[in-house]
């Protein structure tokens, strides 16, 4: 039950989605027990932004939410993969690249909860 969120100030069209969604896809395996299958995507493009006081770059904020725990190193390499996919498909360098990660102890579903 991963969500996952990406704001940039970059235009996002269908083909980049497309992409986007197959990298982010794989990526998220690098969490234990977590697939595409469940895997909820959204984007924002074209978001006014400033990093660092500065508005003459592509940057990018990717919000990541997962059910349950996984260790730093698991999160060390989800942030690898992620910041290459946002670089090559929005050409947003990594250093103009937030990912933010929020571990959820309670998530619904289905008109439930797991």
């Amino acid at each position: 039950m991963p969500y996952i969120k990406t704001t940039t100030n970059v235009e996002i069209n269908n083909q980049i989605k497309d992409s986007l969604k197959s990298k982010l896809g794989e990526a998220i395996t690098a969490l234990p027990g977590k697939t595409e299958r469940w895997l909820m995507l959204s984007f924002e493009g074209n978001t006014p932004m400033s990093f660092g006081g500065r508005t003459d770059e592509n940057y990018a904020f990717v919000d990541v939410s997962i059910f349950g725990t996984a260790s730093a190193e698991n999160f060390e390499k989800l942030t690898a993969a992620i910041t290459k996919a946002i670089g090559e498909e929005l050409a947003v360098k990594p250093e103009n690249t937030y990912v933010k990660y929020e571990e959820v102890k309670h998530w619904g579903w289905n008109g439930g909860n797991f």
